[in-house]
């Protein structure tokens, strides 16, 4: 009786013994498919990154006062918000084109017609940068400008190109 219930103590632990080789087997088995799955997600998830860096980095500093938090923060100190300053540097370049007459900011002479600026992009709370043409030819031109106490705007010619024509 003593060797049946032995035997039979045996016969039961290596049952169990098995069954706990076969769930854990389906376990580690689960994991090691999860593990691949997510390492997969995470290469995936770090060449986007990698990608960003690169790419973003180029986009994030594109020279523009509206990502330009000291610049923002320049003209807030001093009462002023950033995007009516924009509007308004741009609005005073614009309005110097005049129907019969170049730009006065444009340091060249016209010979398709008037230059004119076309269009404008802050740099930052002290320069600017304008693209102008005449119809035919076009360049552009750095500017220092300036907010007087009367909110009036000056400009500083720094430097201008002309594109080469063909």
């Amino acid at each position: 009786m003593k060797n049946k219930i032995l035997l039979y103590l045996f016969i039961f632990a290596a049952l169990f013994a098995i069954f706990i080789y076969v769930n854990d087997k389906k376990i580690l088995d689960d994991q090691t498919q999860r593990i691949v799955s997510l390492q997969k997600h995470l290469d995936e998830f770090e060449a986007e990154e990698e990608n960003t860096k690169t790419t973003g980095s180029e986009d994030f500093y594109d020279f523009s006062l509206k990502r330009n938090e000291p610049a923002i923060t320049y003209f807030e100190n001093n009462g002023f918000e950033a995007a009516e300053i924009e509007r308004k540097v741009q609005d005073v370049l614009i309005d110097m084109n005049k129907s019969s007459e170049d730009n006065k900011m444009v340091p060249f002479e016209g010979m398709s017609g008037p230059m004119r600026i076309n269009k404008v992009k802050l740099l930052n709370h002290k320069w600017l940068i304008a693209n102008f043409t005449d119809g035919e030819h076009w360049g552009e031109i750095l500017l220092k400008y300036y907010i007087n106490e009367d909110e009036s705007v000056e400009f500083e010619a720094l430097n201008s190109f002309l594109y080469p024509t063909e």
